[in-house]
C-alpha cells in the first residue's frame, strides 16, 4: 500500500472473499455518499449488486470510533467475515476506503465486469497522517486544462490520500478563473496559453464544479493569483495595471521574471481587493496563494511594500495566506503558510526560517525533489531541468521534518508535489510526469518517518503497475523499480 500505514498486522488464515451477495453497510447518513462511490465502482468491476444498507454488511463503515486518530484518521480490518473500516469522522472514512480499494486487485478499479476472485489477505490496519497538508499542485496557465481534466486528475492523485489542491490560475501566460469586476481577465487575458494555442478559463460554475469535486474526494481546492509578477495576462488586460499605462502584448512563451504589477498605484489594491474578494467568495477553503515567487521586475523596497498590502487584503476577505518563500522577506499575518520551493540553497532556507519566526508554517515543495516538471534524466522527453534531474528516488528519498535547518517539527505542515505546464498540453503527458513521483511525495507527506524506507517502497510501487493498467494510466517505467 502507498502511503505506508502507520500500523498493520496480517491475520493468518483470515482471508476475506467479497461475493455476490455482499452488502455494504453504514451507521452514519454522513457516510453514505462515501458508500455510494465505493459501491458504483465496485459494482461496475464485480457485477455484484452491492446493496447499501443501514447497519452492518459484508462491508461496513462505521462513524463510531477511531476518535484517537483524529480527522483523517481511522482502523480497517478484514477478516473471513467481511470488512470493517472504523472512524471518527466521514473524512477518515473515506481515507480507510481509500485503503480499501488499495487491497482488493487492480481489477476492481475496472470500468468493465472482470472474473473473480475478489480476495484480501486477513489484515488489521491502524492509520493516521503524519502531516495535515499533502498537496498536489495543477498549472492550468501555461497549458489550460477544462474541468472533466481537473476532475480525471482529482480522481488520479485522490487514491494517494492527497487533501489539497493548488490551482495555479493566473501567470503571464494566461488568466483562468472568471473575474465579474475585471472581466478582460478571461475574454483577452485567458484566450492564449504556452505555443499561442487557444487557452480556456473556468466561469464560477465551472471552477464551482471542480471544488464540489474536490469535495467529494476530500480534497480542499487552495486557488492562487500570482503577484505581484507572473502577471503580464492581467497587465495585457488592462493598461492601468502597469506603471506606465501601457499594455503589453499577451504572452505565450516560458521565460519567467519579467513582469510587474505597479506597486505605487491606488488601482492595483483595488484591483487586487475584487479579485481576492471574488474568489474567496468561491473557495471553502481557508486559504488564498497570492504567488509572490519570482519578482524580478519589482525593485526590492516596493515588493515589501506590496507584501504588506496583499496580505492584509487576503485577510480582509476572510483568507489566510499562503505564498512561495520569498514573501518571508516581508511582515507576514498571523496564521500564513509559507510554501518553500527552494533547492536547499542558503537563501531560500533562511526565508523559510524568517516565516518561522514570523509564526507561519511551511509546505514543503523543494524543487529538485517534489518538482514534477523536472525530467526524470537527461533523454526525458518532457519537462524542465532547471532544478535537476529527478528521479523516482530522488523524488522520494528526503525528510520532510530535517530538509531546512533549525526549524522545530511543529512548524512543518506539511508537503507539496507541484506540476508546472511549460511541456505538458494534455493528460497523458501530465501522467507520465505525475506517475510514479507523486505517490512517494503522498507517503513522505502521510506515513511515519520510521516507515520511510526507499528499498521496501521500491516493492510497494512496482505492485502499482497492475491498477495502472486498469486505469489506462500512461506513467513512466522508471529503470530503478522492478515493474510487476
Amino acid at each position: 500500500m502507498i502511503p505506508q500505514p502507520t500500523a498493520q498486522q496480517a491475520l493468518p488464515d483470515q482471508t476475506f472473499t467479497l461475493e455476490s451477495d455482499a452488502t455494504i453497510g453504514l451507521d452514519d447518513a454522513a457516510a453514505r455518499a462515501i458508500a455510494d462511490q465505493l459501491a458504483v465502482q465496485l459494482r461496475r468491476s464485480t457485477g455484484f449488486a452491492l446493496p447499501i444498507q443501514e447497519g452492518t454488511g459484508t462491508i461496513a463503515l462505521s462513524t463510531k470510533g477511531a476518535e484517537s486518530l483524529g480527522a483523517e484518521g481511522y482502523e480497517l480490518r478484514a477478516d473471513a467475515s467481511g470488512v470493517v473500516v472504523t472512524a471518527a469522522t466521514a473524512e477518515g472514512l473515506f481515507r480507510g476506503v481509500t485503503t480499501l480499494r488499495q487491497l482488493l486487485p487492480a481489477k476492481a478499479d475496472a470500468d468493465t465486469t472482470q472474473d473473480g476472485p475478489w480476495e484480501i489477505a486477513g489484515t488489521t490496519i491502524s492509520d493516521a497522517p503524519r502531516y495535515s497538508y499533502r498537496g498536489v499542485m495543477l498549472d492550468v496557465t501555461r497549458h489550460f486544462f477544462t474541468v472533466d481534466q481537473v476532475k480525471h486528475f482529482i480522481d488520479l492523485v485522490s487514491r494517494y490520500k492527497i487533501n489539497q489542491l493548488h490551482l495555479h490560475l493566473s501567470d503571464d501566460q494566461g488568466w483562468r478563473i472568471q473575474v465579474d469586476s475585471w472581466p478582460r481577465l478571461t475574454e483577452y487575458g485567458g484566450s492564449l496559453q504556452v505555443g499561442g494555442g487557444a487557452g480556456g478559463s473556468y466561469t464560477k460554475d465551472d471552477y464551482a464544479e471542480i471544488v464540489r469535486y474536490a469535495g467529494e474526494h476530500y480534497m480542499t481546492v487552495v486557488p492562487e493569483i500570482d503577484t505581484p509578477g507572473h502577471t503580464n495576462a492581467a497587465l495585457a488586460s488592462y493598461p492601468e495595471l502597469n506603471k506606465g499605462d501601457v499594455a503589453p502584448e499577451l504572452y505565450t512563451e516560458t521565460e519567467v521574471g519579467f513582469s510587474s504589477l505597479a506597486i505605487d498605484k491606488d488601482v492595483t489594491y483595488e484591483f487586487l481587493d475584487e479579485v481576492f474578494r471574488e474568489v474567496a467568495e468561491q473557495t471553502p477553503g481557508d486559504l488564498l496563494h497570492l504567488g509572490g515567487d519570482e519578482a524580478h521586475s519589482t525593485e526590492h523596497g516596493e515588493y515589501l511594500t506590496f507584501v504588506a498590502k496583499a496580505t492584509e487584503l487576503v485577510v480582509k476577505n476572510g483568507k489566510r495566506v499562503m505564498g512561495w518563500h520569498e514573501v518571508a522577506d516581508g511582515t507576514l499575518p498571523a496564521g500564513s503558510v509559507v510554501q518553500y520551493w527552494g533547492t536547499e540553497d542558503p537563501k531560500a532556507q533562511v526565508l523559510a526560517q524568517r516565516a518561522v519566526e514570523q509564526g507561519a508554517t511551511l509546505v514543503l515543495s523543494p524543487a529538485n525533489r517534489s518538482y514534477l516538471d523536472m525530467k526524470y534524466h537527461a533523454e526525458t522527453p518532457l519537462g524542465l531541468d532547471w532544478a535537476g534531474l529527478v528521479s523516482v528516488e530522488q523524488s522520494y528519498s528526503w525528510n520532510p521534518a530535517t530538509l531546512i535547518p533549525n526549524v522545530p517539527a511543529d512548524a512543518i505542515a506539511g508537503v507539496e508535489a507541484p506540476l508546472w505546464t511549460e511541456t505538458l498540453d494534455d493528460l497523458a503527458k501530465v501522467e507520465f510526469m505525475v506517475f510514479p513521483r507523486l505517490p512517494g511525495i503522498a507517503e513522505l507527506g502521510w506515513s511515519s518517518e520510521e516507515a520511510l524506507d526507499w528499498e521496501t517502497y521500491q516493492e510497494r510501487l512496482a505492485e502499482e503497475a497492475p491498477r495502472w493498467e486498469v486505469l489506462g494510466v500512461n506513467f513512466y517505467r522508471a529503470p530503478e523499480i522492478d515493474w510487476r
